[in-house]
């Protein structure tokens, strides 16, 4: 009996999981995805900035700007030995489909270029303009990528009306979940200044940890807000805290904490900045503060792109999309500002930067034609 050929979009999910690209190295993966999409009429500018390839490509003109974003970049595999095949080397078992980038975010990028290639097949006349804003630094620091074509998009004065980022949004199956927004992150690098001493003689040290204990706790006990309608409370969190010599009788010279807050529109930077430096200081925590923004809380409101997107997964799976701003960040944090209208589509995010990172196959085709709906929908002439 034979088997039945693989679409092309599960190809092309394949071809480019084998070409190994941890961030920043993008592989070939972004020269393989230009051949195709110069082939259907886009003209590419290549965009690379210090040791990231970036591209941004059009195909018609005026408005409304579609754009599909995403990133050929992957993280790390991890232990090989915990891998039960190749990370590269693509391989389906029980009609799924395993390897490093295969969820975040290759079988999204497959799906996003087989649908343009279909869509410009039925409709070359399309209205307006599409548009794709591929970076190999989204899983990195995030600095020569997006965010660096964004400003030289902003330099010339070029918009976005709708940008639908190929992000594995999904929870349980295909479809469940859209993103219209993410929150923003602010984290802190924290160095609190004591005296070192013999842990017998206390009166003539001056214990880091003990100075910091009471602030931190009311730091982690705050209830920051409520959130709203779109987002989840503000939460803040210590991601490590190191003090010590090694030896159990020397009180510390310092401690050093790294922690994060997770925001939403209803806090700002400023104001998140202020609180904790004033807990510090109640609390008479002798400090240095040092302080980054990662990304800035987004929301698209429910409109056209959300709107179609949501007729397509609902004609295509039976599903209802649940509208969330849950999770990390995504560069959909620096396309907002443009003024688009920013929603993340993808497959489900279970195995993402897992080792056996896997994705249905059945998940990739279905992708593809809501990918394809969507630009019916909103492009077609």
């Amino acid at each position: 009996m034979g088997t039945s050929k693989p679409s092309p979009t599960l190809e092309l999910t394949q071809e480019l999981i084998s070409r190994a690209s941890v961030s920043p190295t993008d592989g070939g993966c972004q020269a393989l995805m230009i051949e195709r999409l110069e082939a259907i009429g886009f003209t590419v500018e290549k965009l690379r900035f210090g040791p990231v390839d970036n591209f941004w490509a059009k195909r018609g003109s005026g408005g409304p700007v579609f754009c599909f974003a995403g990133h050929t970049d992957v993280v790390p595999t991890g232990p090989l030995d915990d891998w039960q095949t190749d990370p590269f080397a693509p391989v389906i078992r029980d009609g799924i489909l395993y390897g490093r980038g295969a969820a975040d975010m290759k079988s999204g990028l497959a799906a996003m270029l087989t649908a343009s290639e279909e869509f410009v097949g039925r409709h070359p006349g399309h209205d307006g303009t599409l548009a794709f804003l591929i970076t190999s630094d989204e899983e990195g620091p995030s600095v020569d990528g997006t965010k660096r074509v964004v400003e030289v998009l902003r330099e010339r004065q070029e918009t976005i009306d709708w940008c639908l980022v190929g992000e594995p949004s999904s929870e349980l199956r295909l479809g469940d979940t859209m993103k219209i927004g993410r929150r923003g992150s602010l984290s802190g690098r924290l160095t609190v200044h004591g005296i070192q001493g013999h842990i017998a003689y206390p009166q003539s040290a001056d214990n880091p940890i003990h100075a910091l204990a009471p602030a931190l706790a009311e730091l982690t006990s705050r209830v920051w807000d409520q959130g709203n309608e779109h987002f989840q409370p503000t939460s803040f969190q210590v991601s490590n805290l190191s003090a010590g010599t090694g030896a159990p009788n020397v009180i510390p010279g310092e401690l050093k904490a790294r922690f994060n807050l997770r925001f939403s529109t209803v806090q700002t930077v400023e104001g998140l900045q202020a609180t904790v430096e004033a807990i510090l200081q109640k609390h008479r925590v002798n400090h240095s503060l040092e302080w980054f923004v990662s990304g800035q809380p987004f929301l698209t409101a429910p409109g056209e792109l959300s709107h179609a997107a949501t007729r397509a997964v609902q004609e295509e799976l039976r599903v209802t999309p649940q509208l969330t701003t849950g999770g990390g960040t995504s560069d959909g944090r620096f396309i907002a500002p443009l003024g688009a209208q920013v929603i993340e589509l993808g497959v489900v995010n279970a195995t993402i930067h897992k080792v056996n990172e896997c994705v249905r196959v059945e998940d990739i085709d279905h992708l593809h034609r809501i990918y394809c709906r969507t630009l019916e929908l909103l492009l077609a002439s």
